[in-house]
């Protein structure tokens, strides 16, 4: 049968049907051990299958698939081994690992992303639709220490890569102190710190973030000058600094408490201090980037909050008391927006 030129490519469609099948491939073979049960070199099927208590012929369809993904690649002698960038982000050992995160993704998101149209119906997130939850997932899915802490070293192999880009991307050599609320594993004050050698750096997260951000911060050399702080940045007295970063934060709250947080920091300022804070920028018309606009679907089903354009920030720091605003748009995954307190 003769194609029919007048019907459009449907390339994107036929991808966006298959995409979910990708994630999940690599989850699974996350969530099974794949890339752990290589780490020390290649293996043969057999043995990867008793390894791993898992069917032969089923192993072999997933490895198979994570070899199409450019995730494992098969040997001259048939064996299956990791590709550098499996090794790197898919393995439980490395510093710079990704699986808390996939982890998350795959027994979390993934089921409040099956609610997403019921989401959107009622403009509110899933978790207690999913899991019988009132509370988000701050509360609830961190219950137990080994948890929280495999979810920071998630998002530390996002910050690994992202928070060298922001310390970049703005000028900081006049600020004596950063502090960084809710600044997890530390990743951004070793950036910066790493980045201007005058800098000193407070680290103020909930208690139980901290011993693992205590152990990523000795590890970086940087221990004597970050300092750790417990609390919350909503009640807490903050601690005092002339820079103030806040890294994937306004993004998870309502207007109201993003308002309150604001002028929390304002109040704490010293007057030329200034406020950082790292999230990816919407276009000004929503057209875009696309990360952006699916990481705001994701805040919908997770969170309070959303994503935001430049100017819907610039307006919520204007309300706060600051002033000169600036944005600053990345090839990383975060951009940034600095303001000032005149």
């Amino acid at each position: 049968m003769a194609k029919d030129l007048s019907l459009p490519d449907p390339a994107i469609i036929l991808d966006l049907i298959e995409a979910f099948r990708r994630s999940k491939t690599m989850f699974a073979a996350v969530s099974l051990g794949v890339f752990d049960a290589l780490n020390d070199g290649p293996k043969s099927l057999d043995v990867l299958a008793k390894h791993l208590n898992a069917d032969d012929d089923a192993l072999k369809r997933l490895l198979d698939g994570c070899v199409g993904l450019q995730l494992l690649v098969r040997t001259g002698e048939g064996d299956y081994g990791m590709t550098p960038a499996a090794k790197t982000y898919l393995t439980s050992t490395s510093p710079n690992r990704f699986t808390g995160y996939i982890g998350y993704s795959n027994s979390v998101l993934w089921k409040l992303w099956g609610n997403l149209e019921d989401a959107i119906r009622e403009g509110t997130n899933r978790w207690k639709q999913t899991y019988g939850w009132d509370s988000p997932l701050f509360e609830n899915f961190f219950h137990t220490p080994e948890a929280l802490r495999e979810f920071l070293m998630g998002m530390h192999g996002f910050g690994m890569l992202s928070s060298p880009v922001v310390v970049n991307s703005v000028d900081l050599s006049r600020f004596q102190t950063l502090v960084d609320l809710g600044g997890a594993t530390g990743h951004l004050a070793i950036a910066a710190c790493q980045r201007y050698v005058g800098l000193k750096a407070v680290l103020f997260d909930l208690p139980g973030a901290l011993p693992l951000a205590r152990e990523i911060i000795a590890a970086s050399g940087m221990a004597d000058r970050i300092s750790l702080v417990g609390g919350d940045f909503f009640s807490d007295p903050l601690p005092e600094g002339d820079l103030i970063a806040l890294g994937r934060i306004l993004h998870d709250w309502t207007e109201e408490k993003i308002h309150r947080l604001l002028k929390r920091i304002y109040d704490r300022l010293p007057t030329n201090g200034a406020i950082l804070i790292a999230e990816k920028l919407l276009l000004e018309d929503y057209s875009g980037p696309r990360v952006a606009q699916m990481q705001s679907l994701n805040m919908l089903t997770c969170t309070e909050g959303k994503e935001r354009t430049l100017s819907e920030y610039e307006a919520l720091l204007q309300q706060a008391g600051f002033s000169d605003v600036v944005g600053c748009r990345t090839s990383s995954v975060i951009d940034v927006v600095m303001a000032t307190k005149r």
